[in-house]
């Protein structure tokens, strides 16, 4: 039996985790969950699954949550907390499904122990990726993608050498604002931002799939994963979102990875990995589809992805600030503090203003996250 701890369990990626382990009980056991703020469902998460610790990031609401806890769940709290409660020996893997530049300590944490780590955050790659990387290498610990697009790679390119590859073509939905003109992107409220075509995802991933500031970082994400330029990945407007990614070899095979649009799949695959556990989920009916489409992105229109095309060249310390700035102009949004069309220029100008470090160490990275941070709030703040 695999035990897993979950660090993100309130999240869309921690509650479809959960409910794929609830689907095998004799396959895993919950051997911890973190949360930041929702103690209300982490409670609920506690009294099914039985963890042995448990991670809360706001201290005070974890003063809350202790006094209904029983005794033999141990609580931890602060920020810190969710990479503490990886030193619990009976944990094999991690996985990873806080958003954010947040995910980046936990992360370093469960390669340091040698922890299997399944990976649902695109942040902490395209901030530190050749580092985290590296890392895993040096300690033998597998990173398993848990994104679909990643998960779609990684399965095609299972087991095949660097060299047998040609290219990938990163498949993007197009979010749900793929059809919209550019005067009706003037003036598009969160409210109509947040109703993604095809997933149920958090808020701020939702946006980023909008602007496709999300295919942007996947692009970053990938090339950190599979170890391959820029170069050798194109995105493709697929708004059918069947195919999940595909993989082109040298010969001119290309190898598909496709199902039916549900996070359980990827999920399942990388909890269970390398076996293949059958579920009771819907199957791809190929007498109903219409059509598989594919298009290329309107980088004019949605000028994020270009600003990460730009830092995917750059590499350094500018992917680090392309995701800093791209989460508070974000958050801006999300507050009414920012129009939709003014996430890319904030981003820019941030992206202009940055000095970029080529062989960046931790502590660099770290910095110019900081940095990023304070000079798009001035910017937004004006």
């Amino acid at each position: 039996m695999r035990r897993l701890a979950i660090l993100g369990s309130t999240g869309s990626i921690g509650n479809n985790a959960l409910r794929v382990i609830s689907e095998f009980p004799g396959q895993f056991k919950v051997a911890a969950l973190s949360a930041n703020t929702n103690i209300e469902l982490l409670r609920r998460q506690i009294k099914r699954f039985h963890p042995s610790v448990v991670a809360v990031g706001d201290e005070a609401k974890a003063r809350i949550l202790k006094k209904s806890l029983s005794g033999n769940v141990r609580l931890l709290s602060g920020k810190d907390s969710s990479s503490r409660l990886l030193g619990d020996k009976s944990i094999d893997l991690v996985l990873i499904a806080i958003s954010g530049a947040a995910a980046l300590n936990p992360i370093i944490k469960a390669i340091e122990l040698k922890k299997t780590i399944a990976l649902a955050n695109k942040e902490a790659l395209v901030m530190a990726g050749s580092l985290i990387m590296e890392k895993a290498k040096a300690n033998g610990v597998a990173v398993i993608p848990i994104d679909s697009e990643q998960s779609a790679i990684w399965q095609c390119l299972e087991g095949r050498g660097k060299d047998t590859l040609r290219k990938i073509y990163l498949t993007a939905s197009g979010g749900p604002l793929k059809d919209s003109s550019s005067s009706y992107l003037k003036n598009v409220s969160a409210r109509q931002v947040l109703r993604h075509p095809r997933w149920q995802m958090g808020r701020k991933i939702t946006v980023d799939s909008a602007t496709l500031m999300n295919k942007g970082l996947e692009l970053i994400e990938a090339m950190r994963l599979f170890d391959v330029p820029a170069s050798k990945i194109e995105i493709l407007i697929h708004p059918q979102a069947v195919i999940h990614s595909m993989v082109e070899f040298i010969d001119g095979v290309i190898m598909a990875q496709l199902s039916i649009t549900d996070m359980r799949i990827p999920i399942q695959y990388a909890l269970s990995y390398p076996d293949r556990l059958k579920n009771c989920l819907p199957q791809v009916d190929f007498c109903k589809l219409k059509a598989l489409t594919f298009a290329k992105p309107d980088i004019k229109k949605f000028p994020c992805l270009a600003l990460a095309y730009r830092a995917a060249k750059s590499l350094g310390t500018m992917p680090c600030v392309l995701n800093a700035a791209d989460e508070i102009a974000v958050e801006a949004f999300l507050s009414d503090k920012l129009r939709f069309i003014s996430i890319p220029k904030v981003i820019e100008r941030v992206m202009d203003k940055h000095k970029n470090n080529l062989r960046p160490a931790l502590e660099d990275i770290l910095r110019s996250d900081r940095w990023a941070r304070k000079e798009a709030l001035k910017i937004i703040n004006g």
